[in-house]
């Protein structure tokens, strides 16, 4: 199923062998929450260099429901994207409405943010969900613990998201792999108690829950450099819901094998282009009748066809094209990105790499530059 490939320092390479494909690793997955990503067509993502996307099993559970997307030949069917589909298991999403959510230790209940009606989601119910969907990688059913928590409370909800982790493998039924979910806040005991449980669970991958949800930067990164060299090297690693073009270098550099988030195309959606030299806004002035290509180290179809003044005009006149041209971009651009680091992770030369592009997003950050 996984297997690492090649090495240089903690970083590796890999490939996991998934029933809709291989992916290379270390990997960073679009997130299409409602079935797509936004602005853009499944022929587009794959030509971006797209080879797994993330769906939402909470979100299609509401809206358009099981039934629908079973008859439809699952996800994959549903929304035709022939390569791998990784699903979250909802957890996520009942923690963003917990003002409105009554948690015990079978579940969750909590309004439909569609239509206001009362919905039950479990362990149980998100296997039968996600069974649903033929999703390729299948997330436990977990509670991601608010930031701040105390450590009683983070404690207490970690041991909940541990119960829900052994109910969801006793219930799925599906033919994907499962992925257990290391919570416990920003307590290194509490993570390394959940990591150890979920070890002696079983599960086919892992990934680390409840980080980028208010923490600053510094205290995500004592997490993960605590936690990481303690999870298994023969298992895939994935960070969830982080993040930035440093927040994967230094994931990757850590170890971390897999990464999701909606920053790529949510930024482009709102004129932030990613680039090699830094960000540009493109909504700034200067653009206006700069017939320069985003970046002239890009060789997406937005930066090979369109000058900075045009993207600069469709988003000022709010034309949707804008949206797909600059999402096309960004996701392009993440995935060269994950590409570079395999190459240099394969050629030994990933620490220098790595710390050239750092430094050269932190200068362009300090400085606000838009280039």
């Amino acid at each position: 199923m996984f297997k690492v490939v090649a090495q240089s320092g903690e970083s590796r390479t890999g490939e996991l062998t998934l029933n809709h494909g291989i992916v290379s690793t270390p990997v960073f997955m679009p997130c299409g929450t409602y079935g797509s990503v936004k602005s853009l067509t499944p022929i587009q993502l794959r030509d971006v260099g797209t080879q797994i996307l993330l769906g939402n099993t909470f979100h299609l559970m509401l809206r358009p429901g099981p039934d629908v997307i079973g008859q439809l030949g699952g996800l994959h069917g549903f929304m035709d994207w022939e390569g791998p589909i990784l699903t979250d298991s909802g957890g996520f999403q009942v923690f963003s409405l917990r003002d409105s959510v009554r948690v015990d230790d079978e579940g969750v209940t909590f309004r439909s943010p569609v239509n206001g009606d009362e919905v039950r989601l479990s362990p149980e119910i998100s296997m039968r969900m996600q069974e649903t969907l033929n999703s390729d990688v299948v997330m436990v059913f977990d509670e991601c613990t608010p930031y701040p928590a105390t450590h009683r409370v983070a404690k207490s909800s970690m041991r909940r998201s541990i119960e829900w982790a052994s109910e969801s493998k006793s219930s799925y039924r599906g033919e994907g792999v499962l992925f257990g979910i290391v919570q416990g806040s920003v307590y290194d005991d509490l993570r390394s108690q959940s990591l150890t449980s979920l070890c002696e669970i079983g599960f086919d991958g892992l990934a680390i829950g409840g980080l980028s949800v208010g923490e600053d930067i510094e205290e995500m990164n004592a997490v993960l450099s605590a936690l990481i060299p303690q999870m298994p090297p023969d298992r895939p690693r994935y960070l969830m819901g982080v993040g930035t073009p440093s927040d994967l270098i230094r994931g990757v550099l850590l170890g971390i094998d897999m990464f999701d988030c909606v920053m790529p195309t949510r930024n482009a959606r709102n004129g932030h282009l990613f680039t090699w030299q830094g960000v540009v806004r493109i909504r700034n002035a200067v653009h206006k009748q700069d017939s320069s290509p985003i970046d002239p180290e890009c060789g997406c179809y937005a930066c090979q066809h369109f000058s900075r003044a045009y993207l600069h005009h469709l988003d000022r006149c709010r034309e949707m094209l804008a949206c797909t041209l600059m999402s096309i971009h960004n996701l392009h651009f993440y995935h060269e990105l994950m590409a570079a680091l395999r190459k240099h992770i394969s050629e030994n030369t990933l620490s220098a790499f790595a710390s050239r592009l750092l430094a050269r997003f932190a200068d362009a950050n300090r400085v606000g530059s838009s280039v």
